[in-house]
């Protein structure tokens, strides 16, 4: 518990990771609503690349690596500079500050 504690606080989350998000039951409904609200569907879909990897790139990239659940909510939650077309741009972050739905969102995107 120690150790999320300062992984989390020294990645400037908004919340503490505590537990596999790949493990809770996903709501699909209110994860693809807040995919739309967030507009990660701009950039992303779940099955194809667009200015992103596609959902099920993200999920394959994380898969069974143990700190890949919090890289993903780390992402959502820092708005960090990615590469697109060469260029870096700042990545939004997700438009909730509720962690039960930003972590609703990694399982759905994990789960593809």
């Amino acid at each position: 518990m120690k150790r999320h504690l300062i992984a989390a606080a020294s990645a400037g989350c908004l919340f503490l990771f505590t537990g596999n998000v790949t493990a809770q039951a996903v709501d699909a409904a209110a994860a693809e609503s807040l995919a739309k609200k967030s507009k990660c569907m701009t950039c992303h879909s779940v099955d194809k690349k667009k200015d992103g990897p596609s959902f099920k790139e993200i999920a394959a990239k994380y898969k069974g690596k143990a700190d890949g659940p919090q890289k993903l909510l780390t992402h959502m939650t820092t708005s960090p500079k990615v590469k697109i077309d060469g260029k870096d741009e700042i990545h939004d972050d997700v438009k909730s500050k509720n962690e039960a739905d930003i972590k609703n969102l990694a399982a759905w995107i994990l789960n593809r």
